[in-house]
């Protein structure tokens, strides 16, 4: 018992206190400063030890992996990309707010992206509660509202995964617009498309003119398969 009570100790008095957590988080006096760059990358990553944490764990690894394995399916470039441009994002608006802490806007980005690509699958929540999947995002944003006190967090997380939403993919397919936020060539190189196959959940929308000019062209084609001028019966 008392070896048990030792080991216990050891835990708590070292293994919690390796790594000082306001080390981790983003504050630009000291990135300036002391030139702590990891600040940028680990404050997308930190949150308060707690079952909380081990929530936001399984979403963004269960959402990342939904998103990787169907709309970016095959192409590591172009997610890698949308990652690093979230990443950004929560960067400049954790300096602005301020916000030192950006697990949960991150998390909630890439929850948002997933919910907009597949707006009309069902989820099921809490109390057997059920509704699209495009509503999602608020209704988290509603219940730690409710619980903590705050929505800050993840209203930053809608407003910057509707913003990359919204550049690949929405103004493309709605506004017969460009597409505005293009993957640098370079990354292709590191990491190279690999053979398109066929996905699931969070197929990239399709561009409404480029579909209806395929119908179009479809149809002229059908019209030309048996062309020629044609006869009345019985005329020659």
């Amino acid at each position: 018992m008392s070896g048990s009570n030792d080991i216990g100790q050891w835990y708590k008095t070292v293994a919690l206190h390796i790594v000082n957590a306001g080390q981790l988080l983003l504050y630009i006096y000291p990135i300036i400063k002391h030139f702590e760059i990891w600040r940028l990358l680990t404050a997308v990553l930190v949150h308060r030890l707690g079952l909380k944490y081990l929530v936001k764990l399984y979403f963004l690894y269960e959402y990342s992996s939904r998103l990787e394995t169907s709309t970016f399916n095959d192409r590591p470039a172009d997610y890698v990309f949308c990652l690093t441009f979230l990443w950004l994002c929560n960067i400049i608006v954790g300096f602005i707010l301020p916000m030192p802490g950006l697990m949960v806007s991150m998390v909630m980005c890439v929850v948002y992206i997933w919910c907009q690509l597949n707006k009309e699958v069902i989820m099921s929540f809490w109390f057997g509660t059920q509704f699209k999947a495009m509503y999602m995002p608020w209704v988290i944003l509603l219940v730690n509202w409710i619980v903590n006190g705050s929505f800050q967090e993840d209203f930053c997380g809608i407003v910057i995964g509707h913003l990359y939403y919204f550049l690949v993919f929405k103004y493309p397919r709605d506004f017969d617009g460009v597409r505005l936020l293009q993957t640098p060539k370079f990354l292709y190189r590191y990491f190279p498309n690999k053979r398109r196959s066929t996905s699931g959940f969070g197929t990239a929308p399709i561009n409404r003119r480029q579909q209806s000019e395929n119908t179009e062209n479809t149809t002229v084609h059908n019209q030309q398969v048996f062309g020629g001028r044609g006869h009345v019966l019985g005329t020659r």
